[in-house]
């Protein structure tokens, strides 16, 4: 059942997205946006409608992080485009809302599912029986890499001749986003294989709004810098902890100086990773994460990389809240509690407000250094880690674990395993006495 021809106009920006999307061209993985109306959510429907209308038994994804929200913006966009290309349902397509999936009347497919991840299944593994011919991702800065990486590993199902395909959408933001596609463009790195179309409102030249561009332009400064002029490099919000840029510098070689230390951060009930982080000084040796391990196998593991490294037991320290009491009994090391009193009660709402706020301070200062292998996980936990009412008078405190899991779908294990080393930084003399 032929649908209507429908011609669709295209601004410069999207043209030159459409032909990096093209089959022969070489570039798989394309960044689309950096402003907000700037045409990329039409873009990423249309292409998709378009894919699986020109192409029988194919097969497409369309993700956003959440799926209401997928449901409630993105969709909402997409029918509209089926509506103007005369589209009918029962006709064209089917609709299940049951398995969020749309079927053609050409045997092609439309997957609709979320990208959150959850402490549960932290690697994705349920994308992994996924074939695709391509995908849409709207809104990609509010998913993890890893996330985007499973995804694109699935696009293997392909056409006769061509590239396996995958859009995604964004304004500005920092982390892997900014690691992986906006500084490469910058530098003029970027691989063959991947491409970035900035695109701003003032780009949408088929449909101009001018009345939402004098409100955008009304915004305080930083968001007005970020969403209407496409600055990657705007000012962080006034609760974060660490800077971009300084976190930037700490991934770095450095000359090892200091003793050895061992922080732990210990599965809890419901998450299945433990993160044990080996340090000299205020440099991150490495990281090691363990998963699904039982109380005696993280201790036995513990006591090997101990006896490895002639890491002192007054030098290991590891979250004592949960199962983690049970590897503090075990060791007879030091145990971290997060909601413990702090060194300056007066200041600090707990014992890890105050390690994080310390981590911020070394940070700014120069002083940590941390390996590059784990670079974007780390800057995207750390930059979960934000301060609780930065406006107000109150004790300085920072979200919750609980809370950052809601938020994010993660639960930053990584930034807790460093934010512990400050625990030495507070307690400089600890076990002096105590331990000889």
């Amino acid at each position: 059942m032929e649908a209507q021809v429908y011609k669709a106009e295209f601004n410069e920006k999207q043209r030159i997205a459409i032909d990096y999307l093209s089959p022969s061209n070489q570039v798989e993985m394309l960044l689309y946006g950096g402003g907000v109306y700037s045409g990329k959510t039409w873009l990423g429907c249309y292409w998709q409608i378009a894919r699986r209308l020109k192409y029988p038994n194919t097969r497409g994804l369309i993700g956003r992080y959440e799926l209401k929200n997928l449901q409630l913006s993105t969709m909402r966009r997409f029918w509209y485009i089926c509506g103007e290309m005369g589209l009918r349902q029962g006709v064209h397509y089917k609709y299940n809302g049951q398995y969020n999936t749309i079927s053609w009347y050409n045997g092609s497919e439309t997957i609709l599912m979320d990208m959150a991840g959850s402490p549960g299944d932290v690697d994705f593994h349920r994308f992994g029986s996924l074939e695709l011919t391509d995908y849409f991702l709207d809104e990609v800065a509010e998913m993890s890499w890893k996330a985007v990486e499973m995804i694109d590993s699935r696009t293997r199902y392909n056409l006769i001749g061509g590239r396996p395909k995958g859009l995604m959408s964004c304004n500005p933001a920092k982390g892997w986003l900014y690691n992986t596609f906006y500084k490469p463009y910058v530098d003029g790195t970027m691989p063959a294989h991947r491409a970035f179309v900035p695109a701003l409102l003032r780009d949408n030249t088929i449909k101009p709004d001018p009345v939402y561009e004098a409100k955008i332009a009304r915004m305080n400064e930083r968001d007005r810098k970020r969403l209407l002029e496409g600055d990657w490099n705007f000012d962080e919000s006034p609760d974060r902890i660490f800077d971009y840029d300084d976190l930037l510098r700490c991934f770095r070689n450095d000359d090892l100086k200091g003793e050895m230390y061992l922080t732990g951060d210990i599965a809890r009930m419901g998450k299945d990773r433990t993160v044990l982080a080996l340090w000299q000084g205020l440099t991150l040796l490495r990281i090691e994460i363990l998963r699904k391990h039982r109380v005696d196998e993280v201790t036995k593991r513990i006591k090997e990389i101990q006896a490895e490294k002639n890491v002192k037991l007054k030098n290991i320290v590891v979250d004592e809240d949960g199962v983690g009491g049970g590897v503090v009994d075990n060791l007879r090391c030091i145990g971290f509690m997060n909601g413990s009193r702090a060194n300056k009660p007066d200041k600090f709402q707990n014992l890890k407000a105050e390690c994080y706020f310390k981590l911020g301070e070394i940070v700014e200062q120069g002083k940590l250094v941390l390996p590059v292998e784990h670079r974007d996980d780390i800057i995207r936990e750390l930059d979960m880690i934000r301060r609780k009412n930065p406006d107000g008078d109150r004790k300085l405190s920072v979200t919750s674990k609980e809370e950052i899991a809601r938020q994010h779908g993660v639960s930053p294990d990584l930034a807790d395993a460093i934010m512990m080393r400050m625990y030495f930084e507070l307690h400089p003399n600890y076990g002096k006495y105590q331990f000889g």
